[in-house]
């Protein structure tokens, strides 16, 4: 691919950067409008997914409904507890194994709507299975964007020469989004000063040399660090690890890299012994620095050509294990509100405007519970807590039930809302 797409096209194009989670849900709903003529770029070699597990929440069930790939997740897919498929973790003081507190679903969630955790490949593939792959185009990474003619149209630059013109431009393009810098050239990120460890080890060894709980488990300890265990299905047990890490050395960055696995399992030293017998079963971690950045006031560009969907739009650094959710919520609102201006006739630009009124105050609430939080660890401070005390004082106050509300979020019907607003009923 070295000249430009030149295809004529009498559709509103549009080009979406990123085929992660958000990229593929976006190129599903886009694909279910005929007066849409859309294409994918990725940048990696082939459509794949990083990372172990990934947990399916109420909402990301709604979402998976909607756009058809729910059918592609069998029951095969998810570790289940007494053939249910139920996913509320159990948090405990890691030093001591006391637990102290569970979270339950709410009342009025249906069973194939109950929360789940899962490969992360296995739901790209599940929303693969949705998409026209005729129109991904992978190996080919985004460069420079920029306006022609009278600034409606985008011309979008990648390496080895490629161009393309479009009418719309989304982007899909992950947590580092070219496209976000691109309308924001001033937003930046920055390390928080956690460090998360990952690795995965095998069942059938927890099974035989571990008294770990084969169910989701948190296991804190002091100054906010943690493991996380859970079993992804009859294979594999996920672990993830979250420490504070203020020393300097190496140049940090937010994607994985091979780690010493005795540096690692040091950290938690101090865990009770089940968590030692799982961490001697560890044979290779990888360290991911964390970076996350200040809210966006909006998810659009000026011109009102240009959305961010998914992490591009609200970089969170996994904060609350939804992000696939909040992916899927951008992409059905934002081809829920074109089908809509279709319809009434109006410009897209407004569809553009409609869809920043639906998911910007909803990252809002989002980011406002981060700064709750930040608020505990102040009162911690505050009251000179330690130990055991300081654990439970910040698991009661910062993983309690009242945070899970994003959970429970029903994006279609935030859109409904927000039309019938427009309308004025």
């Amino acid at each position: 691919m070295t000249s430009t797409n030149s295809v004529p096209s009498a559709k509103f194009e549009v080009a979406i950067i990123g085929g992660g989670p958000a990229g593929l849900a976006a190129a599903i709903e886009l694909g279910k409008l005929d007066f849409i003529d859309w294409r994918l770029y990725e940048k990696k070699p082939a459509i794949s997914e990083i990372g172990n597990g990934i947990t399916l929440q109420r909402n990301t069930w709604r979402m998976l409904e909607f756009m058809g790939a729910a059918q592609h997740i069998s029951s095969d897919d998810y570790f289940k507890q007494n053939d249910v498929a139920r996913y509320y973790p159990q948090h405990r003081n890691g030093r001591t194994g006391e637990l102290i507190n569970e979270r339950q679903p709410r009342s009025d969630t249906p069973l194939n709507r109950h929360s789940c955790r899962t490969h992360r490949a296995k739901l790209q593939q599940a929303l693969l299975k949705e998409v026209d792959q005729s129109r991904i185009r992978v190996g080919i990474k985004l460069t420079e964007i920029s306006r022609f003619g009278s600034g409606d149209r985008l011309r979008l630059h990648f390496d080895g020469g490629f161009t393309d013109e479009v009418d719309m431009l989304v982007g899909a393009d992950g947590i580092r989004s070219t496209v976000r810098q691109f309308v924001f050239p001033e937003h930046c990120m920055s390390f928080t000063g956690f460090t998360f460890y990952r690795t995965v080890v095998r069942m059938e060894d927890v099974r035989n040399k571990s008294d770990i709980p084969l169910a989701g488990q948190f296991w804190h300890g002091t100054d906010a660090k943690w493991i996380f265990t859970t079993p992804l299905d009859e294979n594999d047990l996920e672990i993830t690890a979250r420490v504070k890490d203020q020393s300097g050395g190496d140049e940090r960055a937010s994607w994985g890299r091979n780690t010493s696995v005795e540096a690692f399992t040091q950290l938690y030293a101090d865990f009770k012994p089940p968590l030692q017998q799982l961490l001697k079963l560890v044979t290779y971690a990888q360290k991911f620095d964390v970076f996350a950045g200040s809210r966006l006031e909006t998810a659009i560009d000026g011109s009102k050509s240009i959305a961010l969907v998914g992490d591009a739009s609200h970089p969170l650094s996994g904060a609350f294990g939804a992000g696939a959710g909040f992916a899927l919520e951008d992409a059905y609102v934002l081809a829920d509100g074109l089908r809509w201006a279709h319809t009434e006739g109006r410009p897209f630009a407004d569809e553009l405007e409609l869809f920043d009124r639906v998911r910007s105050p909803h990252y809002k609430a989002l980011y406002e519970t981060i700064d709750d939080n930040a608020l505990v660890e102040e009162e911690l401070k505050a009251r000179g807590l330690q130990g055991d005390d300081e654990i439970r004082h910040r698991v009661k106050n910062v993983w309690n039930v009242e945070k899970t509300w994003m959970f429970y979020h029903e994006a279609d019907r935030a859109m409904r809302d927000a039309i019938d607003e427009l309308r004025g009923k």
